[in-house]
């Protein structure tokens, strides 16, 4: 277990300014940064204060005292100091998690018991993947967590999210296999890709990270897989023009994606008047979940033929961003049916930037 979080954390260290994987030194007050050395940690300051920032703000009273902020633009954050994997992941604000939306929930029975336990406080990453995630994900294959990051910082990722909007890079969405005529007819999202280093998504990145934090907590506990790596964000928008996407499955041919994850960043949202509910239909399950894509709503499924799901038409412009986390076992029998040309057409693009949204 610690070998397989430690491989997971190691594989997204890099030095922010170069890119060398060696000898990192870990930025002391976001904790989440690293670079290779203090000048090249300098020399990044202006532009990684903006993460480093929104981490300080979601850190807990007890551990502010312990970071000094930087005074000044020109100055680095303190002398990075290694921590322990439970001290690392304590710094995001105090997420909700909840139950799917009444009526029509996963369980067997019909009974509310995705919800969070009575007197649960999820104060950190680690106590938010082991004591609600874990058993929710486990038992019911969704799992959707309210206020995941707090108003301010939710905010700021949909202000990063609209001025990339702006920029026109969104994309007519599509699909593994193309047909010329049918794309719009299936799905009616415009997307674009975000690594997390680029300009103007500074928000968006530490969204990304948040992620991370948790799926490490959960590693070697989310059914039997090991989750060593993620796609880039695809942030969605659906125009709002009663468009949708239908009914689908994630990852139906083993492409390595396990756990569908997506944060919601649409406020005073109802289905009501919006429509745009995700629809999953859990596999041997009488009931359906309906999830509304409500601002900073995180959501987590399994991402293969266990959860069908669509996106009912939407009638109010609708973002979200999706990350897929990869098995370590399927993801590498996907690329080798790939390089052995064993793989049926369209498994490249797959293996690249997987594109069923949600």
């Amino acid at each position: 277990m610690e070998k397989q979080q430690s491989d997971l954390e190691r594989d997204r260290q890099y030095c922010e300014l170069c890119g060398k994987m060696e000898n990192l030194l870990k930025c002391g007050r976001c904790r989440s940064s690293f670079y290779c050395s203090k000048e090249h940690q300098k020399q990044h300051w202006k532009e990684h204060k903006l993460i480093c920032k929104e981490a300080d703000k979601a850190q807990t009273p007890k551990q502010k005292p312990e970071q000094t902020p930087p005074s000044g633009d020109n100055k680095a954050p303190e002398k990075p100091r290694e921590k322990t994997g439970s001290e690392q992941a304590d710094s995001s604000a105090s997420p909700q998690p909840t139950s799917t939306e009444a009526g029509d929930k996963p369980g067997e029975d019909g009974s509310n018991d995705t919800a969070t336990p009575n007197g649960q406080t999820s104060s950190s990453p680690q106590k938010l993947a082991l004591e609600y995630i874990v058993p929710c994900m486990n038992k019911h294959g969704i799992c959707v967590v309210d206020n995941f990051l707090g108003a301010e910082t939710g905010q700021g990722i949909l202000e990063n999210v609209k001025a990339l909007h702006k920029t026109g890079k969104f994309t007519d969405g599509q699909l593994v296999s193309q047909k010329s005529d049918s794309t719009k007819d299936i799905r009616g999202d415009k997307i674009t890709w975000i690594e997390g280093r680029e300009s103007g998504c500074e928000k968006i990145r530490f969204l990304m990270s948040r992620m991370d934090d948790l799926i490490r907590h959960c590693n070697g506990k989310l059914g039997n897989y090991t989750i060593n790596g993620r796609t880039k964000a695809m942030v969605a928008c659906y125009p709002g023009n009663g468009t949708g996407y239908v009914r689908h499955v994630d990852n139906p041919n083993g492409d390595g994606r396990c756990v569908t994850c997506i944060y919601y960043l649409n406020k005073d949202w109802t289905a009501k008047e919006h429509g745009g509910l995700l629809r999953i239909f859990p596999e041997g399950k009488a009931q359906f979940a309906d999830i509304e894509p409500k601002f900073d709503r995180l959501l987590l499924f399994w991402s293969d033929r266990r959860n069908p799901h669509e996106v009912q038409p939407a009638f109010a412009t609708r973002y979200a961003i999706t990350v897929w986390y990869f098995d370590a076992d399927e993801r590498a029998r996907a690329k080798e049916k790939y390089l052995t040309g064993a793989g049926e057409k369209g498994v490249k693009v797959e293996l690249g930037k997987p594109s069923d949204p949600s």
